[in-house]
């Protein structure tokens, strides 16, 4: 039981620290269009990310039962730990906190007649999105482990975060930088444990599939 509620923190606390990018693309892209539309940009593209999260994550849960694609997997994760590093020392929750703080008043960002639409922005919001989306994939999947109600639960959980609260996540992460320094030592132990069951692991490592080692059923 405990360590299902651990899963769950570490899913949750993963879907935070790795929204910067995406918050501060949807708070650029909702600054461009007129004041009347920039809530529902900020809110549909809030949504459009946390499902595609959720149907990406899906897929890399499958994909990662796949012999020898969990070591291959931890490598990736180990390297969205480094852009995670590179992140939060260039302060980027704070970029997406002021940009979706631009977008959210009226006087500020694009004021003139509407240049672009709604659907214009969402289309530019769910592109930028999909090239973005590795890193959160990976880590839920990761975390998840095959368990598709968990990888669901905790990203149902994001979804509502980051769709009412997303200003509000962005200004904790920045008023509190340790939890963003916390959430990139989570995935760093994961990265870790993903890349020792990815050699050892007798089912699915690769040790054992290129007879380097015997293998240890986990």
């Amino acid at each position: 039981m405990i360590e299902t509620y651990l899963g769950f923190g570490k899913i949750i606390i993963a879907d935070l620290i790795l929204s910067g990018d995406n918050a501060l693309v949807i708070g650029m892209v909702a600054a461009s269009l007129a004041p009347e539309l920039r809530k529902k940009a900020i809110l549909y593209g809030m949504i459009v990310a946390a499902v595609l999260r959720i149907v990406f994550a899906v897929i890399a849960t499958k994909l990662l039962a796949i012999p020898g694609i969990l070591f291959v997997g931890s490598l990736l994760l180990f390297w969205v730990c480094w852009r995670l590093y590179q992140e939060i020392r260039e302060g980027i929750d704070a970029q997406a906190e002021l940009a979706l703080e631009a977008a959210s008043d009226p006087a500020s960002g694009y004021t003139g007649a509407p240049r672009r639409t709604l659907v214009s922005a969402l289309i530019s919001i769910t592109i930028a999105d999909v090239s973005m989306s590795l890193d959160n994939v990976l880590a839920v999947a990761a975390i998840a482990d095959g368990d598709t109600q968990m990888l669901v639960f905790g990203l149902g959980l994001a979804i509502i975060l980051m769709a009412f609260a997303a200003t509000m996540i962005m200004h904790l992460l920045t008023k509190f930088p340790w939890i963003s320094w916390l959430g990139l030592c989570v995935l760093v132990y994961v990265a870790s444990e993903m890349m020792y069951r990815g050699f050892f692991d007798t089912a699915h490592g690769v040790g054992p599939m290129f007879g380097l080692v015997e293998g240890i059923n986990f």
